[in-house]
């Protein structure tokens, strides 16, 4: 029986050892937009957790709780491949057993066999234990109730609220089934019928996470010639962070094609849901422009089509020709995989992409939820029908900008917010006075997240704050050139959140 009580604050259980393993501990910010990511800790760091398996535990019972408010009593569980999650998961399935639902156990999984296995197994909700992209020491839980769509803040919010205070439902009829043979059922689902008219030859980069035990599979069944790159699983991820938008495992795939002569290299991230590319000349695209491209390619197919995209994306779909002659309708949203899903669901958009890697395809070509290994057979369809184009001569036709990596600073989680918050009131009162950044007038402030401050030559500056990491997002866009890109972000960005003592460091610049 859980206590019903609101867990400790996480500097009172960190110095108690009796109570950290006798009461539940679950930080309130661990509790974010979409997804609900914690700090679990690994041996030798000395960063105070901000979960324990019992509250792991309370987290299942305050999630089966919820999922009953829903009339969602079925829900899949599954975990990734680093050497916590599998506890995680059966504390978590506990919770849910005792709030009466019937868990449907896939084992080792990504996110999208997860997803996958909601319409394989009729079962309206999904708990995917998984850390994301996010480094070893963290964990955390992706959520839904209402199939292909997972949580937004609504449902995160009250998901806090029973947690945080106690109010759980125990129900009888729980139950646990272990659901054998979902990974080939995905795979054979994911490759369906596509086979390509001549042997791409693909680097296939894992990062030692649970990619590499679907990913390379998968890519020879679509007639791939493969070239696998890190895809043992190790968890303890010995060469790079499988994450497909940094730089170092991009930098990576890129000197692996050009010792290879391959003709692209598609990188996954730690659970399988994020798609990175390099192209044949060795030079990273970034998922924003990958998705211009495939909106361009499916467009040809789909004239009229409405694409979702998130604001850290590159305004070139804006101005691309191929989209304006095709009647193409863009929407730009929300970053995050829930806010993309819902959006493209709500416009019955053909797709959603991210900068950060999550593409999202629905009928004919997906179920809607973001699919890292859909994004590929996408990705190398687009390349069969180019005939005989390399990636690099597709990518030299789009509109020319100059974009930033994504930009991380930290920012504690309590604060955030509010730094954004004023940032943004910043930019919508300059914009409102006439003002310019570096000489050039503001045409627009997007403040559907953040401030995403767009020039009147089309470039932009977006500062955000991060929905699953305490930290603020920068990415910077020119139309100029690329000293100018790196101006907008020392001379505008940087500048503009360094007068913010709560602003730390930042993971990488241009």
């Amino acid at each position: 029986m859980i206590k019903t009580t609101m867990p400790k604050p996480v500097s009172e259980l960190a110095t108690n050892t009796l109570d950290f393993e006798m009461l539940p501990l679950v930080k309130p910010t661990g509790f974010r937009e979409y997804d609900a990511r914690w700090w679990f800790g690994i041996q030798g760091n000395h960063k105070a957790p901000e979960l324990n398996f019992f509250g792991v535990q309370a987290l299942g019972l305050g999630l089966g709780t919820l999922l009953h408010e829903y009339g969602a009593k079925r829900v899949v569980v599954g975990h990734d491949f680093r050497f916590y999650s599998l506890s995680i998961k059966q504390a978590l399935t506990l919770g849910l057993i005792q709030a009466g639902c019937e868990v449907l156990d896939i084992g080792l999984a990504l996110s999208p066999v997860a997803y996958y296995a909601q319409f394989a197994l009729d079962a309206p909700a999904v708990a995917m234990v998984t850390a994301s992209h996010n480094e070893n020491g963290w964990t955390g839980v992706k959520m839904g109730a209402h199939k292909p769509l997972t949580f937004g803040p609504d449902e995160m919010g009250r998901l806090r609220d029973i947690v945080l205070s106690g109010a759980f439902a125990e129900r009888p009829g729980g139950s646990l089934t272990r659901v054998e043979g979902m990974r080939e059922r995905y795979i054979s689902d994911a490759v369906g019928p596509f086979k390509l008219s001549r042997p791409i030859k693909v680097v296939v980069a894992c990062g030692n996470g649970a990619a590499g035990a679907f990913a390379p599979d998968a890519l020879r069944r679509m007639g791939a010639e493969v070239i696998e790159m890190d895809c043992d699983l190790d968890w303890t991820f010995p060469k790079y962070n499988p994450n497909p938008e940094d730089a170092e495992m991009l930098h990576a795939m890129a000197a692996r094609v050009r010792d290879t002569g391959a003709e692209l290299a598609l990188g996954f991230d730690g659970d399988g849901d994020r798609c990175g590319v390099v192209d044949d000349s060795g030079e990273e695209i970034f998922a924003d422009k990958i998705g211009l491209l495939l909106a361009r390619d499916m467009s040809h197919l789909h004239p009229g089509a409405t694409f979702v995209v998130d604001v850290k994306s590159t305004g070139a779909y804006e101005i691309d020709p191929v989209l304006k002659a095709n009647g193409v309708k863009v929407d730009y949203w929300k970053t995050g995989h829930s806010y993309i899903k819902r959006r493209t669901t709500e416009l019955d958009a053909l797709a959603g992409f991210e900068k950060s890697g999550h593409f999202f395809m629905r009928a004919p070509y997906g179920r809607g939820y973001d699919d890292a290994l859909i994004a590929a057979r996408a990705i190398l369809a687009m390349l069969d029908r180019a005939g005989g184009a390399k990636l690099s001569q597709l990518k030299q036709e789009l509109p020319l900008t100059w974009t930033s990596l994504t930009m991380s600073a930290h920012c504690d989680d309590e604060v955030k917010y509010g730094v954004i918050d004023k940032v943004v009131a910043a930019y919508v009162t300059a914009a409102a006075a006439g003002g310019a950044i570096l000489g050039r007038r503001i045409r627009d402030v997007n403040t559907v997240n953040g401030a995403r401050v767009t020039l009147e030559d089309g470039s932009f500056v977006l500062i955000r704050a991060s929905s699953n990491k305490p930290e603020v997002v920068v990415v910077v866009e020119s139309t100029v050139s690329d000293a100018d890109m790196r101006a907008l972000f020392h001379e505008e960005a940087k500048l503009r959140l360094g007068a913010y003592p709560e602003v730390g460091h930042y993971n990488q610049t241009v």
